[in-house]
């Protein structure tokens, strides 16, 4: 197997992408990433990247954010990603992450706007992050979901993910599948790396931007489906922890962990305490779609095998302006 990388503005054998030990993002956590689900889908021998397009725009977002400039567009980012997985030749799900970091060799300084910016990516394969088929057990995590005013959840910032591994390995150790984190004040705001759906009284419902949430692609892509193939509208309000536990079903969301059944909190069955049906419908739409095999949502999901001769790299800078927007 052969992997490769974006790094330093070609594109290299994995092994060979090396960070020297004084970049600035290695010590203080100044990066910010994706993940982005590459599904393959069997029948067709065809990988689909998934919403590509709208992962590297909200990329270019949190970068504008902690005054990190991405300088390739949206689409010259997803024909780098297109081009790392052909030269792989796998023929399997694979992940693709994108990092724009603070790249100049710098320890004792804490001004952004005086440093480089650089861009890598590599995509490598990856199976199921939690158990789509059996309903998770979650724990209430001690640690909350940082603030807003400390480090924005909604961008996906290198250094934030500190809280989300303290919630996770917490929760992993004390026997429980994932955490479940609240925000400062007491309310629900996202799993370590999923955002949360309850559904009650045949309504979803999902904690809103203002509890310190990741917007999330799969998040904004379940809403989507939810209404146009099930009739199912979705509220985005705060939520209580004590929800969870009255709740008919619950699920998470999220691009490493798709759409996830959760079926216990804190040691309370939640519903009948195993997968719900309306659960069970959406995971099935989701996944022909994003599988590609519901071409009616087909634009969402680029193809890895076209005829399209490959570009030859690097490119040359651009303003990503022109396909800044917000994600669907």
């Amino acid at each position: 197997m052969s992997l490769y990388a974006y790094f330093q503005g070609k594109i290299v054998p994995l092994e060979d992408a090396k960070l020297p030990i004084m970049t600035h993002a290695l010590h203080y956590g100044m990066g910010v990433f994706e993940g982005i689900r590459c599904n393959y889908n069997q029948e067709e021998d065809q990988i689909y990247i998934f919403r590509s397009i709208e992962h590297f725009q909200r990329l270019v977002r949190s970068g504008h954010i902690i005054k990190i400039k991405v300088a390739l567009s949206p689409t010259q980012m997803t024909d780098i990603a297109l081009d790392i997985i052909r030269r792989s030749g796998l023929h399997q799900d694979m992940y693709l992450r994108p990092l724009a970091y603070k790249s100049t060799p710098a320890v004792a300084n804490l001004k952004a706007h005086t440093l480089d910016d650089d861009l890598l990516m590599f995509a490598v394969p990856l199976g199921d992050y939690l158990d789509p088929n059996k309903g998770i057990h979650c724990q209430t995590s001690s640690w909350r979901r940082t603030d807003d005013l400390s480090i924005p959840g909604r961008a996906k910032v290198t250094g934030n993910y500190v809280n989300s591994i303290m919630a996770k390995t917490e929760a992993v150790e004390a026997g429980f599948d994932e955490a479940i984190m609240l925000t400062h004040d007491g309310h629900v705001a996202e799993g370590s790396g999923e955002n949360i759906f309850l559904l009650v009284n045949n309504r979803l419902i999902t904690p809103a931007g203002s509890d310190n949430v990741l917007d999330g692609i799969t998040k904004n892509t379940i809403i989507e489906l939810a209404k146009k193939e099930l009739a199912l509208e979705t509220v985005e309000r705060t939520v209580d922890r004590s929800e969870i536990y009255l709740a008919d079903e619950c699920f998470l969301s999220g691009t490493a962990a798709h759409l996830t059944p959760v079926t216990r909190m804190d040691h309370r069955a939640i519903g009948s305490g195993s997968i719900g049906p309306l659960t069970k419908k959406l995971q099935q739409l989701y996944f022909d779609v994003v599988r590609g095999r519901n071409k009616k949502y087909i634009d969402w999901c680029t193809p890895v095998f076209t005829a399209k001769a490959a570009r030859v790299w690097p490119l040359p800078a651009v303003s990503p302006s022109s396909d800044r927007g917000d994600a669907a």
